[in-house]
């Protein structure tokens, strides 16, 4: 594969499902070893004990993936044939590959002429597989690209962290998503508090590991405290000290994002500098405050702020109203709330300061506990309406809604032929 081909597919594969039907256990391993390539974080793989036959019984009675690898061992006419059937079965959204037994420049292109995107020798090696998997995918659907999140507090004090790691968890968790936690505060950062882990490193050494391209020491920096949630083990910084410069920073979020579906970024501690750089390119910024009459000024004031740093636009801004019900009678009331910020609260989280303290100290997941989940549910739908549209949703719930399952009216409507590659 030449240097422009892996370019091309060295991305963050889009939302899609893929299934392999063979009886080889060496192939199966190889595709299911794909699970550890950070390309395929959000790629359904399933396995399916059988051939194209079983592959056309699947597809006759249920919605077809976004792509479907078929090995056999007997490449004749009627396979050929049976690729027909297979062609009908499956939805006009599907892309094949097949592998077969031999080495043969004729059969490949008799194959890619009947639209298949591509014919592998046995035995494939993970590296091949996953690259030309990867090149059906971007051919197929597109690069969708991963999101951003920011998290901002109207001043100090109203629980922003806790509810980025609420967000996190929410997002690892219940929707399946690999997410990546930066938090921007450096020295003055309390993730290691309430995820569990020393600090090992500072934001100063990740950027310079990302400008030198050192993956091996940005990967030595980053602590997985679940099985989708990853974070920069950072806290080691100078608290006294200024933090990164802008560029930098922003080097790291665009490494992040190139890895990442979904990256969450707390901004209550950081700079100016870094609030700015991350507020002007998120796609979704959540604007954490009180029902006090201080937090709800210096609200109104950042609203007017962040929408001229977006150019006039603050349609990304959603105001997460916390601690409702700390101060019952000095609070201001939610009808004023309204008018005064121009908008609805995009969701407002009661006050429980037990179970912050608690889950903090005992370094737990938020929604282990009934009330810390109903609070994870309350940020769910709006990290729902930022990955809308991206791939980044269940797979089988986008192949069920794309294209109806159509049903293909042979295997040159089926299955799309990949760009050329040199």
């Amino acid at each position: 594969m030449s240097e422009e081909a892996k370019a091309y597919t060295d991305v963050l594969l889009p939302g899609a499902r893929v299934a392999l039907f063979t009886r080889d256990s060496e192939t199966r391993d190889s595709f299911l070893s794909l699970q550890q390539d950070w390309r395929f974080a959000r790629v359904e793989l399933q396995t399916h004990e059988g051939d194209v036959d079983t592959a056309i019984n699947a597809y006759e009675s249920q919605p077809s993936p976004d792509l479907v690898i078929v090995q056999t061992e007997t490449i004749n006419e009627g396979f050929s044939g049976r690729l027909e059937v297979l062609g009908g079965a499956c939805g006009d959204h599907t892309s094949a590959i097949v592998i077969g037994p031999v080495n043969d420049v004729n059969l490949y292109r008799k194959l890619v002429g009947m639209g298949v995107s591509d014919y592998l020798v046995r035995p494939v090696k993970a590296a091949t597989m996953g690259n030309d998997i990867a090149a059906s995918l971007i051919e197929k659907i597109g690069e969708t690209g991963s999101r951003l999140i920011a998290l901002i507090g109207a001043k100090g004090g109203v629980g922003t962290t806790s509810l980025a790691e609420a967000l996190s968890w929410g997002l690892a968790d219940h929707m399946q998503q690999k997410t990546f936690l930066l938090d921007a505060a450096g020295g003055w950062s309390t993730l290691n508090v309430g995820l569990n882990f020393e600090p090992t490193t500072t934001i100063n050494e990740a950027v310079r590991a990302v400008t030198e391209q050192n993956e091996d020491s940005l990967t030595r920096m980053l602590f997985s405290p679940g099985e989708r949630l990853t974070v920069l083990s950072s806290g080691g910084d100078v608290m006294l000290e200024d933090l990164v410069q802008p560029d930098g920073f922003e080097a790291l979020l665009d490494r992040m994002m190139s890895k990442y579906p979904v990256v969450v970024v707390d901004l209550s501690g950081g700079s100016a500098a870094l609030k700015r750089t991350t507020l002007v390119r998120a796609h979704e910024i959540l604007l954490i405050t009180t029902p006090t009459l201080p937090s709800i000024r210096a609200t109104r004031t950042l609203i007017h702020e962040i929408k001229q740093l977006r150019g006039g636009h603050d349609d990304a801004i959603d105001v997460i109203l916390n601690m409702v019900g700390l101060a019952p009678k000095s609070e201001v009331p939610k009808k004023q709330i309204e008018e005064g910020l121009e908008r609805k609260a995009a969701a407002s989280v009661p006050f429980d300061p037990g179970l912050f303290i608690r889950i903090e100290s005992e370094a737990r997941k938020l929604g282990e506990d009934k009330s810390g989940s109903d609070i994870v549910e309350k940020l769910l739908p709006l990290a729902r309406k930022v990955l809308a549209g991206t791939g980044s949703e269940s797979s089988s719930a986008m192949s069920e809604d794309k294209g109806d399952n159509k049903k293909g009216g042979g295997i040159g409507n089926l299955f799309s032929k990949l760009k050329a590659r040199s």
